[in-house]
């Protein structure tokens, strides 16, 4: 098995926003003293700061400085440690880890009753697992940077959890990266997933505190 390069958190957080940016076609991401700025454009995801470091000095300087709702921060530190410093008007998302994987050639076998369906297109490749029926059944997509690659939006529906579909997403991606050349694989992955990427080889390096700044009672 290939090995991990001898990476900084600051150094696999770059690596993730830099994929990340392609997954989801916003803009590039913007060096601050702190870690990064993000333009997303989203009504609910304006804009985010990834703090691969946090500090509460820059945390506080941030937030004093927000004002738009759905900011996002993303702080790589425990969620104890770092609420305090945000006051009111910031809400907590589900918490994350940010995991890495060497890659390497994946068998991977569709069960019965499933098709599956990939496909690349603006440095995205695809995964998506329909039932017989053509109903959504999962899905997933890396963005390829380079020598790596970056998971993101692995889903499965409800009724067809708990039978090797998000197994079945995860080989057929990172084989999909493999044979296009990336070596290492990069996510932040919520609590849910943690235990199917571990079995398949990622490790966690750290954890994410996700937060967006809502300053009305009303968060729907």
């Amino acid at each position: 098995m290939a090995a991990m390069p001898d990476s900084g958190i600051s150094e696999l957080v770059r690596m993730w926003i830099g994929g990340w940016v392609v997954s989801r076609g916003s803009s590039d991401p913007i060096d601050e003293p702190w870690g990064w700025t993000i333009d997303v454009g989203q009504p609910k995801h304006v804009a985010r700061h990834v703090l691969p470091e946090p500090s509460e000095a820059d945390v506080r300087k941030i937030v004093a400085s927000t004002s738009a709702p759905r900011t996002w921060l993303k702080l790589f530190a425990e969620e104890q440690a770092v609420l305090p410093w945000v006051g009111p008007g910031w809400r907590s998302d589900i918490a994350g880890f940010l995991m890495t994987c060497p890659l390497v050639p994946e068998r991977t076998e569709v069960p019965a009753g499933y098709t599956l369906t990939r496909w690349t297109r603006g440095g995205v490749s695809r995964v998506l697992v329909r039932t017989r029926e053509g109903h959504f059944a999962a899905r997933g997509q890396i963005a390829h940077a380079g020598s790596h690659v970056v998971v993101d939006q692995v889903e499965t529906a409800a009724e067809n959890r708990r039978k090797g579909l998000g197994g079945l997403v995860m080989r057929t991606l990172q084989n999909t990266a493999y044979e296009a050349g990336a070596r290492t694989g990069v996510l932040v992955g919520t609590p849910d997933g943690r235990a199917l990427y571990s079995a398949l080889g990622w490790t966690a390096h750290s954890p994410m505190t996700s937060l967006w700044y809502e300053p009305s009672a009303d968060v729907s």
